[in-house]
């Protein structure tokens, strides 16, 4: 996914594994990266940044994978809830207000 954030003045590449890290994501991820900085980014865009979201990650693997990549990448797992967080709960939208938009919208 590619996203641009204003304030910092960056694109931002997420790519999201379904999978625990492997090394060669690193390098995938940086070949995004060196493509969106050469074909897509503007000279007054600061360097693209990437984060690369695994199912789960091993710390020293992850380390040794980026070790010599100069562009800045974060690696970070996900966790897959089966309840919103009640802190969210009130931030969202119902299952039933998402559906009433749908039909409205597909009118």
């Amino acid at each position: 996914m590619l996203f641009y954030n204003l304030k910092v003045r960056s694109y931002v590449v997420i790519e999201l594994k379904t999978t625990e890290f492997k090394p060669e994501y690193a390098g995938k991820l940086n070949f995004y990266l060196n493509a969106v900085d050469k074909y897509i980014k503007d000279e007054n865009d600061n360097p693209t940044f990437g984060i690369l979201l695994c199912k789960d990650k091993k710390r020293v693997t992850a380390e040794l994978a980026l070790k010599d990549i100069n562009k800045p990448i974060g690696v970070s797992e996900y966790k897959i809830l089966s309840e919103i967080p009640e802190f969210l709960e009130g931030a969202l939208p119902s299952i039933e207000d998402i559906e009433k938009r749908l039909v409205i919208d597909s009118e």
